[in-house]
């Protein structure tokens, strides 16, 4: 058993990295605990295991007390006794008995069996959740293995299986067994029966990744996407932006002929995609971003500097709200700003109304100014009056 246990510890620390030193203290306390449990649990013992010759041996603790002192034979030796042992021994001191038992063995090696093979899975789950979490926001293509009534299971490289929520698969997707798959991994949990890798299809950054993996420029940061709204598996709007000024930003994702962003919508089955440009310009951004749609105008609401009226022509009115709002909402996530859009025939009255609301908002604000002066008058006279009382 000794030069077994020796060679399992070899293997462990050459073929799956684990040091060794930590298994033989998990080995040294699970000694002592079965030791104790079958001999005499009130002792102070300690176990030791030599890892070059696989030799196992248990000591007894007790500490040296004087003769009238003594209380538990289990745990303290008197000054007699020690000093018979050695003239050297003082009060305070520990003196290490050997008392591992003759049939020790038997018990030893099936501990030992149990603490490499719990060593062996710890090192396994931590090894694949130190790997995949480096994966985290990261693309790996999968292979569809099955699916329940909660998850959609993925079989990833090195035989690691990951899940796929209902909210995370594509609406437009049927997925079938053996189907490889490109997929997000968007979440890497270590619970307590091992990691759990989440992967996704819907998650906005898949298409990030998938324009990393199709545009040069994307990939080394030449062109930035700043912002990704999407309605998976419909459509998806992306905003770009570039440093180079000799650079088309959008025409970079797009491709020659749209080869680049025609790969980006066949992997995500058809899904509609608008790329517009990102400016310093709020305005400016806020009219790309409504792209297709023509924009006239863009008025900031001056009491909420989250919202903002765009001004479209008539004949523009449906194509810029979309589908169901769809166009209008995107736009809205893209931009951070809630956007209401009117036709031009309505701006005349909007701009009236807002100019009203203007001159009473400068109205009211002036008022209080001259509130604000007159109690101040007030104040400072009979500040002056207290300072200079008449006789």
């Amino acid at each position: 058993m000794s030069k077994e246990l020796v060679q399992a510890l070899d293997a462990l620390e050459q073929e799956r990295g684990i040091d060794r030193t930590i298994v033989v203290e998990a080995l040294e306390d699970a000694l002592k605990a079965a030791y104790k449990k079958q001999y005499n649990a009130n002792q102070n013992v300690e176990a030791t295991f030599d890892d070059k010759k696989g030799k196992m041996t248990i000591k007894q603790i007790k500490t040296v007390v004087l003769d009238d002192d003594l209380l538990d034979p289990d745990t303290e030796i008197s000054l007699t006794d020690a000093t018979a042992i050695n003239k050297a021994y003082e009060a305070g001191d520990e003196i290490r008995f050997d008392v591992t038992p003759k049939d020790f063995g038997r018990m030893a090696a099936q501990t030992a069996k149990q603490v490499i093979v719990q060593k062996m899975r710890e090192a396994t789950r931590q090894a694949v959740y130190d790997r995949y979490k480096d994966y985290e926001g990261e693309i790996i293509t999968g292979e569809v293995e099955r699916q329940d009534n909660r998850f959609l299971y993925v079989m990833l490289p090195g035989k690691q299986e990951a899940v796929m929520t209902a909210g995370d698969q594509m609406p437009t997707e049927h997925y079938r067994m053996r189907d490889r798959i490109k997929v997000l991994v968007s979440k890497v949990d270590d619970s307590l029966k091992g990691p759990q890798i989440f992967v996704s299809r819907t998650a906005p950054d898949l298409v990030k990744r998938l324009f990393e993996q199709e545009v040069p420029e994307v990939y080394d940061g030449t062109v930035e996407i700043v912002s990704v709204a999407r309605e998976a598996g419909d459509r998806s709007k992306i905003a770009v932006y570039t440093h180079d000024a000799d650079l088309d930003p959008v025409g970079a994702l797009v491709g020659q002929r749209g080869a680049r962003v025609q790969a980006v919508v066949t992997e995500l089955g058809g899904e509609h995609m608008d790329i517009v440009e990102w400016v310093e310009d709020e305005a400016q951004y806020i009219a790309n971003a409504l792209n297709p749609a023509e924009v006239t105008d863009v008025i900031f609401d001056p009491e909420n500097d989250q919202a903002v009226t765009v001004i479209v022509p008539d004949d523009q009115l449906s194509l810029a709200i979309g589908k169901k709002g769809q166009n209008a909402r995107l736009a809205a996530r893209l931009t951070g700003v809630k956007i209401d859009i009117k036709p031009e025939s309505e701006a005349a009255d909007l701009a009236v109304s807002m100019d009203e609301a203007a001159d009473d908002a400068f109205d009211d604000a002036a008022d209080e100014a001259a509130d604000t002066n007159i109690d101040d008058s007030v104040d400072a006279m009979v500040d002056d009056d207290s300072e200079n009382p008449e006789i």
